[in-house]
Parts: structure tokens; C-alpha cells; sequence
């Protein structure tokens, strides 16, 4: 079976329009959470939104054509930048992976300058094949908020099964209306930053990010960042439309089912890059898994807290942090955590400090019971 590489990533977000810079904001414990307006949401919210002038400006950069959405826009300046950065010839050995929760729903608004068929996830898939000349017909994940590092799980089996050599992973989201009254309606939104696996937390952010990935079988296009990704496992616990499972089944079944693949024992892994959204139930499920795993003793934590929940993004972004992490041998503080919140005993990164990092496993759990696991490996 073929090896495959993360290597080349980008980041489009708050803190920043490379995945090096952003990098750098988080090791500086630098949070993008903000109260800020959201228009057509009748209150501000505390939220991490792209900036919109250096979007444009960033698209002119890359001479784009005018008429794509701003969710196009985000991904396709990610793609760019990483297509760039390794001088990857697009033919038919080149894959693409689209990830995301809810695509171009701002298409579906009243005032929206762009028919509602752009809403279709299909479309987005086609936009962004179109722009990049992509050969092959694009893939669009959209499994809730997994959709992210599951992109990453499917892009490793689709080259190490040979239906291609590399394989561009993008996932994105937007904070919108629609999806910040859907949170509010769980009684999940909050004013506040949010604090994963803390007792004083409040509910969670949403933010917005696009970010994308290089996965490859050729060694040549590796870079100080890259990994090998050495297992990948996908679940569904079936227990909720909304709720995880109260015992962490199919987490810690993914957990399992990635550590026998990677032919490791949990004590193999350095760090746990976790869902962590700051909601009771999210937190409790994942202390539970990570228990029922042997993990407890492993050093963990969330990103939640420097971009709040980027939805089908969040497993993308956390996992090319969670690379930098390795590449710079730094522990992240899980920004928020204040005191201990959840009932299973968990190893929160409550400062951020020098460690050996050889491999790290990559978390995530989302609506209607899906769960995901991926083992990267330094190389």
C-alpha cells in the first residue's frame, strides 16, 4: 500500500491568510473571537470572521475572476496558495476533496447577488473545479463537523488504493443568519469565549475559516510540516440528530479502529487535537472516549478557543495546526480552559510549552452521531 503525505497547506482566516502566520498567532495564544455585528442577525455575536478587504485583495493577488461567492473566494485563495507552493501540474492523477457543512448558503438569502442554485453542494464543487481546471469530477463531504479531517481520511484511502497521486483537501464555512440561529436555537451560543472542558463555560462560537491541504504520495514534496498519515477511522454512533453518544462509542471506536491500523498503542500517541466545543455534552462524550481509550494521561486540547466551531473547516484547520505543533515541538494551550469541567480525568494543555511531538491523533464528533480519527506521524 502507498504511503501518503499532508504536506502543503494554507489558511484563510482572522489571524491571518497563511497557515505559517496563523500558526505563529496561535503559539502566541492569539484569539480571533470577537463581539462583532453579523448583518442580518438582529445581535452582535461573539465570533472569528475573514476580513473581507483582505479577501479581495488576496483574490486580486491571484487574478480570480470577480463572480465567485465569498466561500469561493476563501477556498479557492487556499487552494491557490497551495497549488503554488508545491508547483503541482492539475491533470488526472489529481484529486479534489471539497468539505463543508453548508457550502454557499448565504446564497439562499433574500439579498443575495448569486441564484439559488449556488446553495446546491454539488455547485460549489463545480465552481471550484471549473476555476482550477480540476480533471477529475470533485468529491463534496458534507458529514457535519467531521467533514473536515474526514476529507483527510478518504483523500489518504483514495491515493493508497491508486485512483490518484495527490489529492487537494479544502474545507470551509460561513458564519451567516442561518447558521448562528440555528446554534441559538440549541441554547448553544455564547457571549462569551468559549471554554472547552471548563466547568465555567458558557456555550459555544462560531467562526469562519477555509483551509486546504496537499495530500500526496511522493516523498519529494515533503516539507518541515509534513506528516505521514499512518491511520484514519470513521463511526457513526447513531444515538442523536444532535446529541453524541453519552458513553463516547463510536469516538472511541474510531480511536480503536485508527491505533490498529497504525499498528500503535494509545501510550504511542504525544497529543489529542479534540473536537472540543465547549458544550456539556461534546466535552463529557469526549472525556469518556479518551478514558475508555487509555488516553487520559495524554497531553489534549481544543482550538475552539482562538477560531471558535469553523463547522466543516474545523477538522482541516486543527489538523494543520496540530502539524505545525509537531514541526515546532510546542504544546498549544487549550485557550479558555480554566478549571476542570468534565467528569473523566483529561490532560488539558493549560500553557503552552516545549514537548517532543513524534505523532498526534486528530478528534472530531458532529451532528447525527459521526465521529473521525486520523494518526499523523512526523517524518
Amino acid at each position: 500500500m502507498n504511503k501518503v503525505y499532508i504536506t502543503y497547506h494554507s489558511i484563510v482566516s482572522a489571524l491571518g491568510f497563511d497557515s505559517e502566520t496563523v500558526a505563529g498567532q496561535v503559539a502566541n495564544e492569539v484569539s480571533a473571537l470577537e463581539k462583532q455585528e453579523v448583518p442580518g442577525f438582529d445581535v452582535p455575536v461573539m465570533t472569528s470572521l475573514v476580513p473581507k478587504d483582505q479577501l479581495e485583495a488576496a483574490c486580486k493577488t491571484h487574478q480570480m475572476d470577480p463572480g465567485h461567492t465569498t466561500l469561493e473566494k476563501m477556498m479557492l485563495v487556499a487552494l491557490k496558495q497551495v497549488i503554488a507552493q508545491a508547483s503541482l501540474e492539475i491533470n488526472d492523477r489529481v484529486g479534489l476533496i471539497v468539505a463543508t457543512t453548508k457550502g454557499n448558503i448565504d446564497a439562499l438569502d433574500a439579498n443575495s447577488d448569486f441564484p439559488k442554485k449556488r446553495a446546491r453542494l454539488g455547485v460549489l464543487g463545480e465552481e471550484l473545479q471549473k476555476a482550477l481546471d480540476i480533471q477529475s469530477t470533485p468529491m463534496v463531504l458534507s458529514n457535519a463537523c467531521v467533514s473536515g479531517v474526514m476529507a483527510v481520511s478518504v483523500g489518504k484511502r483514495l491515493i493508497a488504493n491508486g485512483t490518484y497521486d495527490h489529492v487537494l483537501v479544502v474545507g470551509g464555512d460561513l458564519v451567516t443568519p442561518f447558521i448562528l440561529s440555528g446554534f441559538r436555537s440549541f441554547q448553544a451560543l455564547s457571549d462569551e469565549k468559549c471554554k472547552p472542558y471548563s466547568k465555567n463555560r458558557t456555550g459555544i462560537n462560531i467562526g469562519e475559516v477555509a483551509a486546504a491541504a496537499l495530500l500526496t504520495n511522493d516523498s519529494s514534496l515533503l516539507t518541515p510540516t509534513s506528516a505521514e498519515i499512518i491511520g484514519d477511522a470513521n463511526s457513526n454512533d447513531a444515538n442523536h440528530i444532535s446529541g453524541p453518544s453519552r458513553t463516547g462509542e463510536g469516538l472511541y471506536r474510531c480511536i480503536q479502529n485508527s491505533l490498529q491500523e497504525a499498528n500503535l498503542k494509545a501510550e504511542d500517541i504525544d497529543f489529542i487535537s479534540a473536537h472540543g466545543t465547549a458544550t456539556i455534552f461534546n466535552d463529557e462524550m469526549e472525556a469518556i472516549a479518551f478514558n475508555r481509550a487509555g488516553m487520559e494521561h495524554i497531553p489534549v486540547n481544543s482550538y475552539k478557543g482562538y477560531f471558535g466551531h469553523t463547522l466543516g473547516a474545523s477538522g482541516l484547520l486543527e489538523s494543520i495546526l496540530g502539524l505545525h505543533s509537531m514541526a515546532s515541538g510546542k504544546l498549544h494551550r487549550s485557550l479558555g480552559f480554566d478549571a476542570m469541567g468534565v467528569t473523566q480525568p483529561i490532560a488539558i494543555i493549560e500553557k503552552t510549552r516545549e514537548a517532543k511531538i513524534h505523532r498526534f491523533i486528530k478528534t472530531a464528533s458532529g451532528f447525527g452521531g459521526c465521529n473521525t480519527a486520523v494518526i499523523f506521524e512526523k517524518v
